[in-house]
Parts: structure tokens; sequence; C-alpha cells
């Protein structure tokens, strides 16, 4: 296979990284991967030998550097002989933090870090990890049946959480950054609810969801909704942005449907009916009292019977995704959790 260019992947234990690197170096990129925690090298590189098409010469082809989004050490060495950079890291909490700033200000200043550091290495093509919590925390126009990217969520929004607010504030700060330097080129990339098969058994925020549901930890359901997205399509997502110029200065949504976690539950009860998954729909206000005892009970209460219809277009026109349906990455999560021994 011929060698590509390099590419600096940040935040490189993440779930969607893990997936974006996998599916790099099988487009036959090289990757130079980031980490907090050198220790965690070692992480990346079983998964990749795991999952990778071609395992020839991987650890030439696969390099790691550390990297903390709140520091500005490492960076100029981090990128070079780099040709682009996809920026993932970034803090996705299970339970909101007690000061939102504590989630804010990292996201906001850790994208900044990254694009000072890349504008200043003379790496001008840059992915962003956005999220569609940047997207819908607003209320839709008269006339409007669906969000799309044209779209921002607003901060003082009933709907908006600490995380909706650093998603927005980065994926702002990022845009108003290539204004100001118009030689980078940037895109985002705002994946919905993230689901499908781990690539090892370290797991993200968004695969507890379904391994909370499995456990049966919970003797009924909110009702709560979200759209639905399988990792390998936002990696995909991620590839094509960078193999498309005409993917520059745009966003794009990852979701393929919005889904009510009722029937999230019922889809994986019908899957494994000897478990005990709730199905029963909790009332609003059973879950604004187990909330006063929950914090990710409490996260979630703004947004209670709000559905978030969302516009996929622009991925499948100008990226080309063919979006797995979301229950098929409802269905893989939930068994690539069982396999692994990562639910009860």
């Amino acid at each position: 296979m011929s060698r590509k260019k390099k590419i600096l992947v940040t935040g490189g234990t993440g779930f969607i990284a893990k997936h974006i690197i996998l599916q790099l170096l099988n487009e036959g990129f090289e990757v130079r991967a980031s980490v907090r925690n050198p220790a965690r090298t070692d992480e990346i590189m079983a998964a990749m030998v795991a999952h990778a098409k071609d395992t020839d010469d991987l650890e030439t082809r696969l390099t790691f550097c550390s990297l903390d989004l709140n520091a500005d050490e490492g960076w100029d060495v981090a990128l070079k002989n780099c040709s682009a950079l996809m920026h993932t890291a970034s803090p996705f909490p299970m339970v909101p933090p007690s000061d939102e700033d504590d989630l804010i200000k990292p996201a906001v200043d850790g994208t900044l870090r990254a694009l000072r550091a890349a504008q200043e290495a003379g790496v001008e093509r840059v992915i962003l990890t956005s999220s569609v919590a940047a997207i819908y925390n607003k209320r839709l126009a008269a006339g409007r049946s669906r969000y799309d990217e044209t779209d921002w969520s607003e901060s003082n929004s009933p709907l908006a959480t600490a995380y909706s607010k650093s998603k927005t504030l980065a994926e702002k700060a990022a845009w108003n950054f290539v204004r100001e330097y118009p030689e980078m080129k940037l895109t985002t990339i705002n994946p919905s609810l993230v689901l499908g098969p781990p690539l090892d058994a370290t797991i993200g925020t968004s695969l507890k969801l379904i391994a909370r549901i499995l456990s049966g930890k919970d003797p009924m359901v909110p009702n709560l909704g979200m759209a639905v997205v399988d990792v390998r399509d936002i990696a995909v997502m991620h590839v094509r942005a960078l193999q498309r110029p005409e993917s520059i200065g745009s966003r794009f949504i990852g979701s393929e449907r919005f889904m009510w976690m009722q029937d999230i539950a019922m889809l994986l009860k019908a899957e494994y009916p000897d478990r005990k998954i709730a199905t029963r729909l909790a009332p609003d206000w059973v879950m604004r009292m187990m909330g006063l005892f929950d914090k990710a009970i409490a996260g979630i209460l703004p947004s209670l019977g709000q559905e978030v219809p969302l516009d996929n277009s622009a991925a499948a026109e100008v990226l080309g995704i063919e979006f797995i349906e979301a229950r098929q990455a409802i269905k893989t999560s939930a068994s690539s959790l069982i396999r692994e021994h990562l639910v009860p």
C-alpha cells in the first residue's frame, strides 16, 4: 500500500478517535495519535493490531505523542511533518460538573490551543469533532421541521447543558479562529449519540448508556430521546472530509435517526429477553424526584420529552455517507458489551 500523509489525531484513546485512527490506517495514511497518559499507547496499538486490515510495519505507520489540552508543551513536536490535524479530544462526562466552567474552559481552550499550534506549524487542514449538541439546543423557527448545519445552540436556552455549551463555544471559537487566519481550512463533524462496536474493552460515556440499560439498574426509562449514529460512520465522515476539498468550510451532522429511550430499551429487551431490562416509561415527576439524588439523571431533566429531528442530507450528499441504521448500531453496541463482559 502506498503511503499517504501523516495525520495528528488528538485524544487517541477515545471511542471515536480509535475508529478514526483505524479508518485512516486502512486508507493508507500514517497517524500520530496523542494521549495524555503515555501508558495508554499500548491500548491503542493493541486495538489496531486486532482490527487493522494491514498490520505490516504498523509501529512505523502509527506513532504516539503526549499532549494535554491545558498545556502548550509538545504541540509543535506533535504537529511536525503532519499534513492535517484531527482534533477529537474534548471532555464528555456522564455526570454534569458542579461548575460548568470545568467542562467549558478546557473544551474551548483546548480547541484554540490545537488550532493555534497547527497554524504556527503550517498545518492548514483541520477536522474538528464537534457535536449535534452545538446545533439543536434552541427552538426551531415556525415552519421548520428539522435542525440542520445552519443552526447553532443557544447558551441561554432552557435545553442547554454544560456539555452543549462546551461544544457550542468550542466550535464557535474554532470558526472565529479560521476567520482570523483564512489560510486555515476547517471542517467540523457534529455527531449525535455515538454507538456501535468498541475496538477494545475501554468504553466511553455513550456506550455506558447502553450498558446501564442492559444492567437493569433503573426500574423505568425516562421520557427521553436522542439521535443515534454508528461510530464507524463518524470515523468515515472524518476521513472523507479530509479527502474531499468540497467539505472545507462546512459543518456536517452525523446522525441516522432520532429514537426514544423506551424504544431503545424495547429493542434490547427483544434481543435479550432474559435480562431485566426496564421498558416501562417513567413519569417526568418521578425523574425530577430522582434527579435530586442522582446527578446523571439531573443532567437530562431539561431534555425530557424533547424530540430532536436532524437533517443528515449534507453528510450524504457531500461526504457520500450511507448511514448504518440506528437499530443496528444499538444491537452492535449491546452485543459487544456483553461479549467483552462489560456489563453484568
